[in-house]
């Protein structure tokens, strides 16, 4: 597939992340994130705002699902989302309903490995329940704890190679990259790149990071799709 560029709006004020979205379009991202901060910050409201800024554009509803999935998906798809975020976490029962309900709203379903203890075996549950695609994640607190503890500094590309060879659907990485990481992601067989905290937001007042925005975003676009086609093998088969 061709790789994506999205930009995860991980804001906590609607009209920041408008704005934001609006920028990010100009320069020449693909999709758009309703960050876990916008989630909880505007619901259903942020979600429905961005539907109507950018009609058909794709808008994932950064969920980050454990329970109560056939509902919080179907109100996403309603609002306006074309995917939701479900955790390998959750139980094996509300990944397969959030799954369900992808199907019965046309909508697709991500599948996030964030504090699985064996991160390879959580990519593949996740798409063997029928998860779209899959987000391999080190998270924030995570990776903070890590490092006061002085520990290395996690990151996804540490296993990144061998999630991708472990799947058959895309994969996106995610959790304390730097651009250039994140830019390089497709050369592992990730072809879902995104941007956001702290890329594009600054990470701890979850607001729009200070310099030009658009103008890094459009280089970050022009150099991910500049890759072309990134091979997505069925292994299944």
């Amino acid at each position: 597939m061709n790789p994506i560029v999205q930009i995860s709006l991980d804001l906590t004020n609607l009209e920041e992340a408008l704005a934001t979205a609006t920028l990010a379009r100009r320069a020449g991202v693909d999709w758009l994130e309703a960050g876990t901060p916008l989630i909880l910050a505007e619901g259903l409201h942020g979600v429905r705002a961005l539907r109507e800024r950018f009609p058909g554009v794709p808008i994932i509803a950064d969920l980050k699902t454990m329970d109560g999935g056939y509902l919080e998906a179907e109100m996403m798809a309603k609002a306006g989302a074309t995917h939701v975020v479900v955790m390998a976490r959750a139980h094996p029962e509300t990944i397969k309903i959030v799954v369900k309900a992808g199907r019965d709203y046309g909508i697709k379903i991500m599948g996030d490995n964030l504090g699985c203890p064996d991160m390879v075996a959580g990519a593949r549950q996740l798409e063997d329940l029928g998860c779209d695609y899959v987000i391999h994640h080190i998270g924030y607190d995570e990776r903070r704890g890590i490092v006061a503890a002085g520990g290395k500094m996690p990151s996804p590309l540490d296993q990144l190679r061998a999630v991708v060879a472990a799947v058959s659907v895309p994969v996106q990485a995610v959790g304390g990259l730097t651009l250039e990481q994140a830019v390089r992601t497709p050369s592992y067989g990730a072809p879902l790149v995104v941007i956001g905290a702290p890329l594009a937001v600054d990470a701890d007042a979850f607001r729009t990071a200070d310099g030009n925005l658009e103008g890094t975003l459009k280089i970050i676009c022009d150099r991910v799709h500049a890759y072309g086609d990134i091979p997505i093998i069925n292994k299944k088969k």
